[in-house]
């Protein structure tokens, strides 16, 4: 056990000897466009609380009466004594809202996708998956069976050589995955050349829409709808725009969604969703698809394009796009830490990025933007930005 615990330290000591141990802010508010952390309030730019709802009174008003009504949790899994109306509510309106068949809940997004693929695919398959996916697609990928094929991002010529080696080595089934956005990066996907593909080489399409869900594409129904084209299979969360709370769920086809049911491991073997967070994810879904979800989505898009502008007018550089993540590329992870600092010192609060998050040599501070954000948050923000760039040099 000393042998063991020994090494270990040794491994935790070659992280912080190489710049690249990670620290968690301890925020003692709600999440919110501010924040308190240590016994002051600042401006968060790093939350995926896209359209501020996280503290959102009638989210919390919809959580709470769930929660009177259905009580804290259901102590079980859901095929034992689990399920209640409410479940089944989500899933429909999460089914509707997508255009698809139906849906089934997940306690977090990263079990949807661990679930997705080892049940639905064989070893007489294929999965060709975009070489950025998230983490919790690879992992899924890796309990499956099916052969697995990597594409370039970006790479759309890459991709119909990997759909033609699959068809040509005989698989039977063939699942392109694929963020609809890079979450490091603020990339889409560009699913309207994919979905031409997938069609062409008679496969399906699988999107994870985690950082699209309710504000991406008509009515925030995400980059499908962006892109004009239609996805098989779609998996997102809870805990970013509808609410920020937890809970992830997979969309598509009624056979898929059935078999998930009685096959998927992470479902099976996890319990329920508490009630307050269905409740509060059935009022996010009610709010994105109405007028307030509208202004918030435009609110949103006008935060995004001001905050690229100011990062840009002072030097700053970025990774280009339009997506609310907005990465400020530093490449060394000791000075995205020491950025990050210089920012807390000046009232924001935005995480250094670097490995193994991002590769080597890609550090950087990923800022996104909030629709509960002002323009003199932003402007503040951008001062803030300022005066730290030019303390670590990064700006002139």
């Amino acid at each position: 056990m000393h042998d063991f615990l020994d090494e270990i330290r040794s491994r935790l000591d070659a992280i912080r000897a190489e710049g690249l141990w990670k620290t968690e802010a301890v925020i003692a508010s709600p999440q919110g466009p501010r924040v308190l952390v240590e016994g002051r309030e600042v401006l968060n730019l790093c939350a995926n609380n896209y359209l501020g709802l996280a503290d959102h009174p009638a989210l919390r008003q919809a959580a709470a009466q769930a929660m009177e009504e259905r009580g804290l949790g259901l102590a079980s899994v859901r095929f034992i004594c689990g399920t209640q109306d409410l479940h089944k509510a989500l899933e429909a309106r999460v089914a509707q809202y997508l255009g698809l068949d139906d849906a089934i809940l997940f306690a977090a997004a990263f079990d949807a996708n661990g679930a997705l693929f080892e049940p639905l695919l064989t070893d007489q398959d294929a999965v060709v998956s975009d070489a950025l996916n998230h983490a919790s697609i690879i992992d899924g990928i890796r309990l499956s069976k099916a052969r697995r094929l990597r594409f370039a991002t970006g790479d759309m010529d890459d991709l119909e050589r990997q759909l033609r080696a699959a068809r040509e080595g005989g698989a039977r089934n063939i699942l392109i995955a694929t963020d609809g956005v890079f979450s490091m990066d603020g990339f889409f996907a560009d699913l309207a050349t994919i979905r031409d593909l997938a069609d062409r080489y008679g496969a399906l399409l699988m999107v994870d829409d985690c950082h699209a869900t309710g504000f991406v594409g008509e009515k925030g129904r995400g980059t499908p709808s962006r892109a004009g084209v239609r996805a098989d299979i779609v998996t997102g969360t809870f805990g970013k725009a509808l609410g920020g709370a937890l809970g992830g769920f997979v969309a598509g086809p009624q056979p898929v969604i059935d078999l998930l049911r009685q096959r998927g491991r992470p479902y099976l073997f996890s319990n329920a969703l508490p009630p307050a967070i269905v409740g509060a994810a059935l009022a996010a879904l009610d709010l994105v698809e109405g007028f307030e979800g509208d202004e918030r989505r435009a609110q949103l898009d006008t935060n995004t394009r001001r905050w690229r502008r100011g990062l840009q007018s002072m030097g700053f550089e970025l990774l280009p796009g339009e997506h609310p993540i907005v990465p400020v590329m530093l490449h060394d992870a000791r000075l995205a830490q020491e950025m990050a600092r210089r920012l807390l010192d000046h009232g924001v609060l935005a995480t250094g990025f670097f490995y193994p998050v991002v590769p080597q040599g890609k550090a950087r501070i990923r800022t996104q933007m909030n629709a509960a954000l002002t323009l003199p948050d932003l402007d503040q923000a951008l001062q803030a930005f300022r005066q730290a760039g030019r303390e670590t040099g990064v700006v002139i």
